[in-house]
């Protein structure tokens, strides 16, 4: 079962892609935000390309459980992909994944433009490796 994570930003779309038993999650691309059909089109073609069966965006509640004008954001996001793809759509908690990788980018001594460039691709690996996680416990 290959599953396909997002991260979406307003600006960046990271994506991690499992094996296809599902079990390792791999950083595989930045999708730079053109406009929603341009950005759908390449999920489209990701998906195709490592034949997902399931794709879960990351979902930024905020701290207190609440959900907040980014969450209103994904949700619209979803939604769209939804009804766009043939296959699955979950939405994932990703409190702490972006600032996780950026602590462990800085940790790693990576330049300020270097992180810029991967941070979302890693985020969306840790929603993912979450995720497959919480999916082989049965959580």
């Amino acid at each position: 079962m290959r599953v396909l994570a997002l991260d979406a930003g307003e600006k960046r779309i990271g994506v991690a892609v499992s094996d296809p038993l599902g079990i390792i999650a791999q950083g595989v691309t930045v999708i730079t935000r053109k406009d929603p059909e341009t950005d759908l089109k390449e999920i489209e073609k990701i998906v195709g390309e490592y034949k997902a069966e399931s794709v879960v965006v990351g979902m930024p509640i905020n701290m207190d459980g609440t959900k907040g004008k980014s969450a209103e954001k994904v949700n619209e996001f979803v939604e769209t992909l939804k009804g766009r793809l043939s296959i699955p759509v979950y939405t994932y908690d990703e409190r702490l994944s972006t600032k996780e990788s950026e602590k462990f980018l800085i940790s790693a001594d990576v330049s300020r433009k270097k992180r810029k460039s991967v941070i979302d691709k890693m985020a969306a690996q840790l929603i993912l490796e979450s995720y497959l996680e919480r999916l082989k416990h049965n959580v």
